[in-house]
């Protein structure tokens, strides 16, 4: 590993790769899908989707084993390990013999991307909090929604040219040299003196103060919405731009707009979020979510909901998501720094399993129309709100709080 010190914008680039690698396993395999589906006879449309549900939920349950882990032995060496193995399953979904084998990789792909997403959610705890921290995040996710833009696109054109295979390949290849990059340049960010024992008590002490915590729970458990309407739409847009939409292959476009917009919502949320407060921009873009779906669906019902409609809904939804969820991830964890792996666990854990059975409902309800996914999204905003004013005790909009000093205000 390099001596030289990491800068704030070469952190902000490694993290944004690394959870571009996770996002890679789900972005790049989207035009594939009907692909998959076919070399395996696969006969329910709506189960071809199950390639990435089960990898969000391979991501998502084995976190929380991983929280403890790396509290105990650093962060470094949990990132590295387990982009190791994603690749490995990577390359060995390449030569999955069959729909039920491609799913368990999947799973297996999921996990080891738990174990890296675990780690670095705990490296960004350590170098930041609150503000800052939303800061980082949503400079990350300016890059990180790049993934949507570039690779269905890039996807797309490897199943014009090669078997739907070589997708795995060219996903390994991203993960290595991501891998070589971590290496060199990512150090431990964790102190040895803040390493916490796997003995059980001192383990259910670490959960109990990330489940006591009245508002970093709620918040927390907002994300889940949050990160279940994202989902749904990610999974559920291929289907409609392709089958309601007669976009065809140029499906991807639509993503290119929606990502992009997100994309540019990201990069001025990390400049206002610090003028505005987190609670602000997080409560106000939660509420308007269903104020833009719910509002979409009635069009939809009366005189008929176009593909620019359509396209123009998912995109004015970019500044209500992004900022909600990169606050909520902030103000989760902003208290909870001395069990920041732990944290980064439970709160992983809820959002990629619930999150992706959320998700996974709503693309389950489709039924050739645009409305299970508009309801399905406004209801979860709905809901992230609720969450909201719950960890708040009901006082709304507020200015932004120091942390507690002791990170365990009971229910």
């Amino acid at each position: 590993m390099s001596s030289h010190p990491l800068s704030k914008p070469e952190f902000v680039a490694i993290v944004a790769a690394l959870m571009i690698v996770d996002a890679l396993a789900i972005d790049i395999m989207l035009p594939a899908l009907p692909n998959i589906g076919d070399t395996f006879a696969v006969l329910r449309e709506n189960d071809r989707s199950l390639v990435i549900t089960v990898f969000i939920i391979g991501f998502g349950l084995p976190q929380i084993f991983f929280g403890p882990l790396v509290d105990r032995f650093g962060r470094r060496r949990p990132i590295l390990w387990g982009l190791a193995a994603y690749i490995v399953c990577a390359l060995a979904g390449a030569v999955a013999p069959s729909f039920l084998w491609l799913l368990i990789l999947r799973f297996l792909q999921g996990t080891a991307a738990a174990a890296v997403r675990v780690g670095l959610n705990a490296t960004i705890r350590d170098r930041y909090s609150g503000k800052e921290m939303a800061e980082v995040l949503s400079l990350v996710l300016s890059i990180f929604l790049l993934v949507p833009i570039i690779m269905p696109t890039v996807g797309q054109l490897i199943i014009l040219a090669a078997p739907w295979q070589y997708i795995f390949v060219a996903m390994a290849a991203i993960a290595a040299a991501t891998w070589v990059w971590t290496f060199l340049r990512l150090g431990e960010t964790q102190r040895p003196e803040d390493r916490r024992s796997l003995d059980f008590g001192v383990v259910a002490e670490g959960f109990l103060i990330v489940l006591r915590n009245r508002r970093a729970f709620f918040y927390g458990v907002a994300a889940v919405f949050l990160q279940g309407a994202i989902l749904g739409m990610v999974v559920t847009t291929q289907q409609i731009f392709t089958e309601i939409y007669p976009w065809g292959v140029f499906y991807p476009l639509s993503m290119v707009i929606i990502a992009g917009s997100a994309a540019i919502t990201s990069l001025i949320a990390s400049r206002v979020l610090g003028r505005i407060g987190l609670r602000r921009c997080s409560h106000g873009g939660s509420i308007l979510i269903p104020v833009i779906t719910f509002g979409a669906a009635l069009v939809s019902l009366g005189p008929g909901l176009p593909d620019w409609g359509f396209l123009l809904a998912m995109v004015l939804l970019a500044p209500c998501i992004v900022p909600s969820f990169a606050g909520s991830g902030a103000l989760s964890m902003e208290p909870l720094g001395e069990v920041a792996g732990t944290a980064a666990a439970v709160f992983g854990l809820f959002q990629m399993v619930f999150g992706a059975l959320l998700g996974f409902g709503i693309a389950q309800a489709y039924d050739g129309t645009v409305i299970p996914l508009l309801v399905g999204m406004g209801v979860m905003g709905i809901c992230a709100f609720g969450c909201f004013a719950i960890a708040e005790r009901g006082r709304m909009f507020g200015r932004d709080q120091a942390p507690a000093p002791v990170p365990v205000e009971a229910f």
